[in-house]
């Protein structure tokens, strides 16, 4: 599968662009445990032109993680045009347009999943940013604003004649949010419509590489997209079996890397959603008050103590 003149193989398996997950430190995690392609943290397109400094650090990115991917949005063309500008000097290998977030801070105010609701002004935002630039464009977006609206067959058409390279579907509507069950019957349908030729990117409830594998066999989709079941779980992406010290060690280099790479304070809190989520801790019993320690913990030594104590716990 490629996208443009990147070469990905038989079935690869990327990282979802996640606002105050997908850092570099994390990227570099999921990469080494297989992750195909990462991408950064979605940026504001409005946010970039202002110069806006914790923005602007979004975009650094490694060539240990190559191929990487960063992710706009926004809904003023001339903005997304001038973001797209800035984000390809920062030497990435695709330049991605966000039409899937849902949060109300995006959506609600038109940008992200918002595009769903105008069309016309998605199709000339992708058409002006891809002859903008060099670098392959590609959008990820989602079935449509509602069940109601469900236009992604007709809207990947008009996506592809915009001159994108590829094409992730989130298979919710915007109005499910992350509620409910993905839907990929239409995915596969997007990927079954002889007039697509660029590839289809799946992305939604995917939770291992046997549900991934299971994806690509029933919908024919050409690469996969983890997003939430990624978090505290960057060894997602590989087949190898690890132990529980083996995936605690990993979450405490997680945590070190973020302190050095910060500082303490939000280094700990940028760890915080990963001790919060990963599925390492599940089943221990009375393991409630450990958890709540652990997510108050304010000092990397408290906190790598308590993570250590639950090792000698399970040992």
């Amino acid at each position: 599968m490629k996208i443009g003149d990147i070469e990905f193989g038989q079935n690869p398996v990327f990282l979802a662009p996640m606002e105050d997950v997908t850092d570099i430190g994390f990227r570099l995690l999921c990469k080494r445990f297989g992750a195909a392609m990462v991408y950064t943290e979605f940026v504001s397109a409005e946010a970039l032109i202002r110069d806006v400094k914790s923005t602007i650090s979004k975009l650094t990115i490694s060539d240990t993680e190559r191929p990487v991917g960063i992710q706009i949005y926004g809904r003023d063309v001339d903005a997304m045009v001038e973001a797209a500008k800035i984000v390809e000097q920062a030497g990435p290998d695709l330049i991605d347009l966000n039409f899937g977030c849902p949060v109300k801070k995006v959506a609600g105010k038109g940008a992200g999943a918002g595009m769903l609701q105008n069309i016309p002004k998605m199709l000339e935002i992708t058409s002006k940013v891809v002859d903008a630039v060099k670098l392959p464009v590609t959008v990820k977006t989602r079935l449509g604003w509602n069940h109601e609206q469900l236009i992604i067959t007709e809207l990947a058409e008009q996506l592809q004649d915009c001159g994108i390279k590829a094409l992730t579907i989130h298979g919710r509507t915007r109005s499910q949010m992350y509620t409910g069950e993905a839907d990929w019957t239409l995915i596969g349908e997007v990927k079954r419509n002889p007039k697509i030729h660029i590839p289809i990117i799946g992305n939604g409830d995917i939770h291992s590489l046997d549900e991934a594998d299971e994806a690509f066999k029933t919908y024919g989709v050409d690469a996969i997209m983890i997003g939430r079941a990624t978090f505290g779980c960057p060894w997602i992406f590989s087949r190898e079996e690890l132990t529980f010290n083996q995936k605690l060690d990993i979450l405490e280099e997680l945590l070190r890397i973020n302190v050095e790479r910060i500082d303490e304070k939000r280094g700990i809190l940028h760890t915080r959603r990963h001790l919060a989520a990963t599925p390492i801790f599940k089943g221990i019993p009375d393991f409630r008050q450990t958890r709540i320690a652990m997510l108050r913990a304010e000092k990397m030594d408290e906190l790598l103590q308590i993570l250590e104590n639950t090792r000698k716990l399970l040992g």
